[in-house]
């Protein structure tokens, strides 16, 4: 049984991908069976792909590259070798020759570096180098596929003699060539190839002149093409021997044939092998064009895809030169189902494709374009219910057709599937056909399944709401244009933007008004409330994505400054034996002065010289020898050190002084030039929503927005309206 069924393979276009990797693989056979690739339910079997694709990657930027592996297929000849008494041609065993060489390349490099290609390796440890086959080809044939002249002793023979009898052809033919030619009897072409035999061109008028065969004449008849009577005779020769030879090779081929019949199996394998590792090849490349990686695969029931791109689209924007938007979607036993909704052209199904193309190519041992800290679990199967599914063929209509792929969900539905549904419930009433909906999504959530849907309906983004382990969510719209910002918020569901998107396109606004009088107000009130917060949830993603620029700043900064202060660090410690070199020439200096004044005193040379060399002895002692050269450049490095650190400690001060004046004078400007009181309008200074003050305790104030209310202080705050 199929681990995916074929709508599903449909929906999510895997045959594009399919026919990408195969436009990739060098071989005939390759192309065929990467057409033919499905997911893999073996997870043993899987995980040996994918290490296999993941480690031809790598072999694409480092040294150790894996040798070829192209072959010509040996369909024909693995069939002839099935047939007793059959002989395969000569051009049949270079192709084979060419396959084992191949391989034995293949195993022989893969043994070698199996540190580095470890599951590749494992691949070719199913079969062995076969050194037998290539010699006995080797022994036949030389490296252009020509049948060798030792391959028999007789063969030997007969291709002698026919050197020799061609030989005395060429001899017999270049006598009667000049002979003829000297009687004038030949054309002006003189010879010609009749048959693949050298023939006299003779005019007609002397064709009885001459003795030989008649082979043929021109198309007017002028010219009669004979071949001389000795040459005849020696050409007759030349053909019994052409048959024996003939006769040879065909005894030294069934031979050979035989030779290698005992192989059959193992030739099927050698080229399943290649075959093989040709679609791994196409993988990597493939992989290498979408920037695929193999994320982690993980035991528990987690599916993270960050920064998930949608392939085909990655590759064919990359074409038209337009940018792909990545998505980050998460399902967890916590999160099971997420119910995507927002406007048309939101990008709600091609996130919802993007996640089940990329899990299928993942079941399929394909890497896929994910941040490389993603990981995700293997399904048992993946169900989708994507695009228009009218069904001419049935007769049945779009409904009818989901509400039969619906049975076939809860038929196959369990704890281990992924579903996928674009347009939840649509194709009926909107009331009763979402109530139905809502009745499916409740049977897919108590059946503990993973899955993601996108809808209009209400009735189910409350029900999201309203279940423990499932979800909403919103594709983001820039509140300002209504154009898609082509990103997945979390968390909470999106208004469809229906009278926005129409007033934007240029809808009349009284048409607008009238269309808003004909449905229920508290539904326009919620789908209002819905846009509301979703304008303010992608205000706060903004400011969110500003400080996350600040912190970058901050922590770049932080690191400029921890350099700078080892680098001051160093330089004040040399600069501290710099001080303590100075304090040890003033204590010599103060040493010599009292010596100095001893001497003055008392007059006693001994005395005095005996001291002098008593202190250059203790100093010595402390020294180290260094040159002249040596005692300049440190003189000078200490000199540049009193520079670098004076200058250095400027800076950092002048910078310090700036940072201040730039904070007082900010501070200065989010203060507000208004006392602020109870039931003022205010709102936040890096915000836009308006709410009213309801209490003021100290320096905070509690400000009611209507539907939540938040304690903020003063002086982030600005005056609206004053309280009337």
């Amino acid at each position: 049984m199929k681990l995916i069924a074929e709508k599903t393979l449909q929906d999510l276009e895997f045959s594009t991908i399919l026919e990408q990797i195969s436009d990739l693989c060098t071989t005939e056979i390759g192309k065929e069976h990467a057409l033919l690739i499905e997911p893999i339910a073996n997870k043993e079997q899987l995980l040996q792909e994918l290490k296999q694709t993941s480690e031809y990657v790598s072999s694409f930027s480092n040294q150790n590259a894996i040798p070829s592996h192209y072959f010509d297929p040996i369909n024909y000849e693995l069939k002839m070798l099935r047939i007793e008494d059959s002989f395969l041609e000569a051009s049949g065993f270079k192709k084979i020759a060419t396959l084992v060489s191949t391989t034995n390349e293949l195993i022989t490099f893969l043994k070698k570096f199996q540190e580095y290609y470890t599951a590749l390796y494992n691949a070719t440890t199913i079969t062995q180098p076969n050194k037998i086959i290539l010699q006995n080809i080797e022994q036949v044939l030389d490296k252009y596929g020509e049948i060798k002249d030792t391959a028999s002793v007789d063969l030997k023979a007969i291709r002698q003699n026919i050197q020799i009898v061609r030989g005395k052809i060429n001899q017999s033919f270049g006598f009667a060539l000049q002979q003829y030619n000297s009687a004038g009897y030949l054309d002006d072409i003189k010879e010609s190839i009749v048959e693949n035999r050298r023939v006299l061109a003779v005019l007609a008028m002397h064709r009885k002149k001459i003795k030989g065969s008649v082979l043929g004449q021109s198309k007017t008849g002028s010219i009669i093409y004979m071949e001389p009577e000795n040459t005849f005779k020696f050409s007759r020769e030349l053909s019994n021997l052409e048959y024996e030879e003939r006769e040879e090779i065909m005894r030294i081929l069934r031979v050979l044939t035989d030779s290698i019949r005992p192989f059959h199996e193992e030739l099927i394998v050698f080229q399943n092998l290649l075959a093989h590792i040709d679609i791994a090849a196409a993988k990597a490349k493939h992989a290498e064009k979408i920037n695929g990686i193999l994320p982690n695969i993980s035991t528990e029931k987690r599916l993270f895809f960050r920064d998930a791109f949608h392939p085909i689209l990655l590759l064919n924007n990359r074409i038209k030169g337009k940018q792909t938007y990545p998505q980050t979607i998460e399902l967890t036993n916590n999160e099971r189902i997420i119910v995507i909704s927002g406007p048309n052209a939101g990008g709600k199904s091609i996130t919802l494709k993007t996640i089940g193309l990329l899990q299928l190519m993942l079941q399929s041992g394909m890497l896929i374009p994910v941040h490389e800290r993603s990981e995700t679990f293997l399904f048992d199967r993946i169900l989708t219910d994507i695009g228009d599914n009218q069904s001419i063929e049935n007769q049945l209509s779009t409904y009818s057709y989901r509400l039969k792929n619906m049975n076939y969900f809860l038929k196959k539905c369990n704890d281990k599937t992924l579903f996928l549904i674009d347009e939840f419930g649509t194709g009926s009433d909107p009331e009763l056909g979402g109530a139905l909906a809502e009745v499916f999504l409740e049977e897919f959530y108590d059946r503990e399944a993973f899955g993601i849907i996108t809808t209009h309906y209400t009735n189910l983004k409350i029900l999201a709401n309203e279940l423990p382990n499932a979800t909403n969510a919103n594709m983001m719209f820039d509140e300002k244009s209504l154009e898609p910002m082509y990103k997945l918020s979390l968390g909470q569901a999106g208004s469809s933007f229906t009278f926005e998107v129409a007033q934007k396109n240029g809808i009349p606004y009284g048409l607008i008004n009238r269309a808003k009088k004909k449905i229920e107000t508290d539904k326009v009130r919620f789908d209002k409330t819905i846009a509301n917060l979703q304008k303010e949830r992608s205000r706060l993603e903004k400011t969110s994505e500003n400080l996350k620029e600040e912190e970058k700043r901050a922590r770049e900064e932080s690191s400029k400054m921890s350099n700078i202060n080892t680098k001051i660090q160093d330089k004040l410690e040399r600069y501290q034996e710099l001080y303590d070199a100075n304090q040890r020439l003033i204590y010599l200096g103060q040493r010599f002065d009292d010596l100095s004044e001893k001497y003055f005193n008392n007059k006693d040379k001994k005395t005095l010289i005996g001291e002098l060399l008593k202190t250059v002895e203790i100093e010595n002692s402390k020294r180290k020898k260094i040159t002249v050269k040596e005692k300049k450049v440190k003189e000078q490095e200490v000199l540049q050190l009193k520079v670098d650190v004076e200058e250095k400690l400027e800076k950092i001060r002048e910078e310090k002084k700036e940072k201040k004046v730039k904070e007082q004078q900010q501070q200065q400007a989010n203060k507000t030039n208004f006392e602020l009181k109870v039931g003022d309008r205010v709102r936040m200074i890096d915000g836009k929503s308006v709410g009213t003050i309801d209490t003021i305790e100290k320096n905070k104030a509690t400000v009611n927005y209507g539907f939540f209310t938040s304690k903020v202080t003063l002086d982030q705050l600005e005056m609206v309206e004053r309280k009337k």
